[in-house]
């Protein structure tokens, strides 16, 4: 338990804009290289919403001996931050995920990103370090929805109108959560959105900018690739270091390749149960067959006996 906690940790961050036809949105590479073809058809995706889609110079780059990252850790900090300087460019949508931001996430110009104000910031899974840095170092609400080159967002056509909806009517999307949604811990409550990749937000404890709590938080949940064993890990490191004391609720989406799902539930009952807070399972973020954008920053409502999260204001101005 942390014994000197603020009472409330998590605050709504500032909006960006919408967007409009005609819009430039910037898409960059963060993590892991981006198979062009598959870049190709998102970003017929975005034209497609008359949207002016423009590419950052190293999206395509493969690191030299590290194949896993796209390109350089310099390089790709030097595309976020100009995108986000540039005037012209409306928003930011990262390519892909995999592995690589906590790389370069330092080398961001964040006193330069705070200087040109918000602007629309898409992505998930490995893209959670920075939603957590864009919170924490410029103070921005961003939008945990699909990327440009990934598979769910060029195959179900549900996940990409989230994303469009989000993104050009936001007051239409004020209330989330698919129909699969069902209740893990009864109850409802208040508090700001945050949230991602689980095993990410565990990654960035005891870092210069770690997010010290999530309390006042409702925390949205989800990861990829990680057994029971290592989801109870990640939560039990989580609980252990006081980080999930004083959160409001919690929402669950996706748990891909994490083995059978009834184990999986049985360790996030087992882990999070003991909140005291609502939970909801299965609301349909992250790593899934339809992949709703939520936005991050927000303050909401979550209803776990529903399982529905209510914006309290649009994620877009």
């Amino acid at each position: 338990m942390t014994a000197e906690a603020p009472r409330v940790a998590v605050e709504a961050l500032a909006r960006a804009g919408r967007l409009r036809p005609g819009s430039r949105v910037a898409v960059v590479a963060p993590s892991g290289p981006v198979p062009e073809e598959r870049l190709r058809a998102g970003l017929a995706v975005l034209r497609g919403w008359d949207l002016d889609p423009v590419v950052a110079p190293h999206v395509l780059d493969t690191h030299p001996t590290l194949g896993y990252l796209a390109g350089a850790d310099r390089d790709r900090a030097r595309d976020l931050t100009e995108v986000w300087c540039d005037p012209s460019v409306d928003a930011v949508i990262c390519a892909r995920g995999g592995f690589g931001v906590q790389r370069m996430v330092d080398l961001v110009d964040w006193t330069a990103v705070r200087a040109a104000g918000p602007k629309a910031f898409v992505g998930y899974s490995d893209v959670t370090a920075l939603h957590e840095a864009f919170a924490r170092r410029a103070g921005y609400a961003t939008l945990h929805g699909p990327m440009v080159a990934a598979g769910t967002f060029l195959s179900d056509p549900r996940t990409q109108e989230s994303l469009r909806a989000t993104l050009f009517e936001p007051e239409s999307v004020r209330t989330l959560g698919l129909d699969t949604a069902r209740t893990l811990v009864p109850g409802r409550a208040r508090g700001v959105t945050l949230g991602g990749c689980v095993s990410l937000l565990a990654a960035d404890l005891g870092t210069p900018y770690g997010r010290p709590s999530a309390r006042g938080g409702l925390l949205l949940l989800e990861d990829v690739g990680e057994e029971p064993y290592r989801v109870d890990r990640v939560l039990t490191q989580l609980l252990r270091s006081g980080w999930l004391d004083g959160v409001a609720g919690v929402g669950l989406g996706s748990w891909a390749e994490c083995g059978p799902y009834e184990e999986v539930r049985t360790v996030l009952a087992d882990r999070l149960g003991g909140l005291g807070v609502p939970v909801v399972e299965e609301m349909g973020f992250g790593h899934s067959e339809t992949a709703l954008t939520l936005p991050f920053g927000v303050p909401a409502a979550l209803d776990a006996d529903k399982g529905t999260l209510t914006l309290d204001v649009p994620a877009l101005r």
